[in-house]
């Protein structure tokens, strides 16, 4: 898919971890400067047939990569807080980003790729909802308009790893998270059990 194909449906998704967006850097793609940091493409291609699979227990905080009926490797989550849980049901990786851009959705500030990035250097989305949400996340009143995506991302918080404290997303240590977006792609299956 070339990059003008790409930027509108880039540029229109939106996602999930705490109520923020994440925006790939794109500017090149629209005849602008490009990004300073490196970033991968959110890939829109049609889903490939995928011999690896997700599956993911929020209950036990636990995301295995199957390969058939083999377990091939299990990584320790965060997941989504009461009111902010990480959807249920059969999904399908959707997008994948290197080193995405971190952006409030109610307040406007970008994050930029790096050490502070609360989605760390890897982002794998899986489901998106554009019917908004709104709630309340513990420190404040959240209300998100638009499309929100959840996904597998990295976080520079490494005791959030393994509890129930994002808004919807699953989190990894950055290392987890890197090589888990080596492993699967775009279409890879994603089941989430409650």
């Amino acid at each position: 898919m070339n990059r003008q194909a790409i930027l509108p449906l880039a540029l229109a998704l939106f996602s999930c971890c705490s109520g923020w967006s994440l925006q790939p850097a794109l500017a090149a793609a629209a005849g602008g400067e490009p990004a300073a940091t490196p970033v991968e493409e959110a890939t829109t291609t049609e889903p490939a047939a995928s011999p690896l699979q997700l599956v993911l227990d929020r209950r036990r905080r636990l995301l295995k990569v199957m390969e058939g009926d083999r377990e091939r490797r299990r990584f320790k989550v965060g997941v989504g807080m009461p009111g902010w849980e990480t959807p249920v049901g059969s999904f399908r990786v959707i997008e994948k980003t290197a080193y995405p851009i971190w952006e409030h959705p109610a307040k406007g500030v970008r994050i930029p790729p790096g050490p502070t990035n609360p989605l760390g250097s890897r982002w794998i989305g899986f489901h998106r909802d554009c019917k908004g949400r709104r709630g309340f996340n513990g420190q404040e009143h959240l209300e998100v308009k638009g499309c929100v995506t959840s996904g597998f991302h990295g976080t520079p918080h490494r005791d959030s790893v393994g509890g129930a404290v994002s808004h919807g997303c699953v989190r990894l240590f950055d290392e987890d998270v890197k090589e888990l977006f080596e492993m699967v792609q775009v279409g890879t299956p994603v089941t989430v059990l409650p």
